[in-house]
């Protein structure tokens, strides 16, 4: 990536599990421990991120460090199954404001995640290993790095995978830790926990400085799991997701796609219809509304009277189009909590697609579309009905970066006008670890560390 290219003030945001955190359960010892490592990583990663490292690089260094510290059920402070037995899972998604997006890292296969994970320090150095290796060279034929285009992995294959590309593991010991142990047996009897120990997914999202989006998750899975459950973490859509588009203004119906070039347009349609060429015709007569060819008829009707499918009527109706710059936008997204809530609602890809398919009824930013999921009285909540406050099920919370590629929101006292990603957050149990660097009003950057909704005392 050239650094003439940067367009962007770098952002990141982090969470370390949400769930039933309470405050009466919740010594300022054990806050303090949780305060100070989430605010090294914070700025640890910020550093990365300033100093030119990719918004992927960045999201998995950041969750790599969790999966180190025993507080966070992750890597070695992951919980136990049933069986006594640790069964970890990561995952890696990335996504750019860019419109030539095939720079950012792993954005042949977008996203991929890695289960059943047992013995790899790092799964979510694993996962992110499975994002970049395409098993395939440039002309379609096996390539020798060893890897596959698959977006799930499970083990104990992927562990196979994990020592041919060199990872790092480690014996059951070195897993296995008092705190959570205790927890687990606890469990198994039915005891209510006496303090609160972070549950959950990690995981991290980062803006780098040329738009590029990457989320990150890892988790050891929810206490006393069946041996052999998949949560929400490595599932595209349930607990993670990223994804761009171009966004037409509203009513203008000459705006086309800012990727959209009519003649690569045409050569597509070309491979599917040998009649293209008498069509390309036609829509040169369209653009011209004095043309003989030209009638009251909308655009996209006459296109679709071709007999193309409407894909391909659209596309015609774009390259015959005045050329509009489009708006290009981009989010990623990370939840933790309840993971088979995430899965049963496809809580990360359902905001996504709020926002890229919205209508007058739907949110319009990335925060209205996190809250109206993971917030209070949101879908996640609705979907434990009679259980919620009973089981645990809809508990969780939600991450994100919201960017796009327009001028309208700028870093503050920056002479370069560096575009500004969103950061954005929201939960609906007793709390949810996260930390993130925000501006004050004089412009500042400022770091937040926050469990519950407003300061702990």
């Amino acid at each position: 990536m050239s650094p003439n290219r940067a367009s962007f003030k770098p952002a990141l945001i982090l969470h370390g599990g949400a769930g039933n955190i309470q405050r009466a359960t919740l010594p300022p010892d054990l806050y303090a421990a949780y305060h100070s490592s989430l605010q090294s990583y914070l700025r640890s990663t910020h550093a990365l991120l300033n100093g030119g490292a990719s918004a992927l690089d960045a999201a998995v260094h950041a969750v790599a460090l969790m999966e180190n510290d025993e507080l966070f059920n992750c890597g070695r402070g992951s919980v136990f199954t049933t069986a006594g037995t640790i069964e970890m899972e990561a995952s890696v998604m990335v996504a750019s404001v860019l419109d030539d997006d095939t720079s950012q890292d792993g954005a042949i296969k977008r996203g991929a995640g890695v289960m059943a994970v047992r013995n790899v320090r790092h799964p979510i150095q694993l996962a992110r290993e499975s994002l970049l290796r395409t098993g395939r060279a440039a002309d379609g034929s096996p390539a020798s790095d060893g890897g596959s285009l698959h977006s799930q992995l499970a083990g104990p294959y992927v562990e196979t995978l994990a020592r041919d590309w060199g990872l790092e593991f480690k014996p059951d010991d070195w897993f296995w830790t008092k705190r959570r142990w205790d927890e687990h047996r606890r469990g198994l009897k039915g005891v209510r926990e006496p303090v609160s120990l972070s549950q959950g997914t990690v995981g991290c999202v980062c803006l780098d400085r040329w738009g590029n989006l990457a989320v990150a998750t890892s988790t050891g899975g929810m206490t006393n799991k069946l041996p052999g459950r998949i949560g929400d973490t490595p599932t595209l859509g349930a607990g993670f997701w990223a994804e761009a588009w171009d966004e037409l203004p509203a009513g203008d119906e000459e705006a086309v796609l800012p990727s959209s070039s009519p003649a690569i347009i045409i050569d597509d349609v070309v491979r599917e219809s040998t009649a293209l060429l008498a069509d390309c015709c036609i829509t040169r007569a369209l653009r011209n509304p004095h043309s003989p060819a030209y009638t009251a008829v909308s655009n996209k009707d006459r296109y679709g009277a071709l007999g193309f499918r409407s894909e391909k009527a659209s596309m015609l109706y774009e390259a015959a189009s005045p050329r509009r710059q489009a708006r290009k936008r981009a989010i990623a997204i990370s939840g933790t909590g309840n993971g088979d809530s995430f899965l049963r609602v496809a809580a990360a890809r359902t905001a996504a697609a709020m926002l890229r398919f919205s209508s007058g009824q739907c949110p319009t930013s990335l925060a209205e579309a996190v809250t109206a999921i993971a917030g209070p009285g949101g879908e996640l909540q609705r979907s434990a009905g009679p259980r919620w406050n009973k089981t645990g099920e809809g508990e969780g919370g939600m991450i994100g970066i919201e960017a796009d590629n327009t001028s309208t929101q700028m870093a503050s006292g920056s002479s370069n006008k560096l575009r500004c990603g969103r950061v954005v957050f929201d939960f609906n149990c007793g709390g949810m670890w996260r930390a993130w660097i925000e501006e004050d009003a004089n412009g500042d950057q400022v770091e937040r560390i926050m469990v519950f909704r407003d300061e702990y005392r």
